[in-house]
């Protein structure tokens, strides 16, 4: 019996290994079946099938092949792992900067997260992400250290024009932000009278910045100077749990937003 990393190793060498025994996992598949899936020659098919099946991983059943017990539990396992690494690898160039002791979820959740960076040519691209989910949505939550210009903007014109209902708990830094600037402070003021927006104040600070659109999750990635390094949005459940939960927290502590305290 081989050592489990040198078996990881078999495996790894050869993506037509990894395809062939996720698919006998998947249903029993025939030779030529399994040449049109992975397009492997004859010949190659032939040594990854007595390869297997010395391990004990797949079984012939009349013209189709099938895994074993064994060998399911070995395709979960490199199905699992290959999952794990492609998360990693999407998440590897914003990890120094995820807040990630405040998440409580696994960040195997984020695995079908899109992720938008800025480019040379879009610097704004994460922003845009944002602000195109928002202006669709129906219903609009947030809690938050800072709000930028474009999703107030954005958010100011959906409220007024009676696009959706608007729920945020901002923390005073960012109120005192938005304060500093004449044109942003009406808008804040101007969303806060309307009656399809509430906003509280968070009573510390938010370490993260987060919204909710309808069913899916918006997370903003800063770095610690305050540049925006991506913008994540997911469907996942898990995700969309912790942020509403993490709303709702947020919501009871927080009180109600009143200007003259920031003038």
């Amino acid at each position: 019996m081989e050592a489990p990393l040198e078996e990881i190793e078999f495996l790894a060498r050869s993506q037509n290994r990894v395809e062939v025994l996720r698919l006998v996992a998947a249903e029993p598949h025939t030779r030529q079946e399994l040449a049109t899936a992975t397009g492997a020659s004859q010949a190659t098919l032939g040594r990854i099938l007595e390869d297997f099946a010395d391990r004990s991983w797949v079984r012939r059943d009349g013209r189709r092949y099938a895994a074993t017990a064994t060998g399911e539990l070995v395709a979960d396992g490199i199905g699992e792992l290959i999952a794990v690494l492609e998360t990693e690898g999407k998440l590897r160039p914003l990890v120094a900067f995820l807040p990630t002791e405040e998440f409580g979820f696994d960040l195997r959740h984020l695995a079908d997260a899109t992720v938008t960076v800025p480019t040379r040519t879009r610097p704004s691209a994460p922003l845009r992400h944002v602000r195109d989910a928002i202006e669709g949505a129906d219903t609009l939550r947030a809690f938050s250290h800072t709000l930028n210009e474009q999703t107030l903007s954005t958010v100011h014109d959906q409220v007024t024009a009676g696009g959706y209902a608007f729920e945020a708990v901002l923390s005073r830094s960012a109120l005192d932000a938005l304060a500093a600037d004449a044109h942003l402070w009406s808008q804040i003021r101007a969303l806060s009278r309307h009656s399809n927006a509430t906003i509280r104040v968070a009573r510390g600070e938010i370490p993260v910045a987060a919204l909710v659109a309808d069913e899916t999750v918006y997370l903003l990635v800063r770095d610690d100077h305050g540049v925006l390094r991506a913008s994540l949005s997911t469907g996942s459940t898990p995700v969309r749990e912790w942020a509403t939960d993490r709303f709702d927290r947020y919501w009871e502590r927080a009180t109600p937003f009143d200007p003259l305290e920031f003038e």
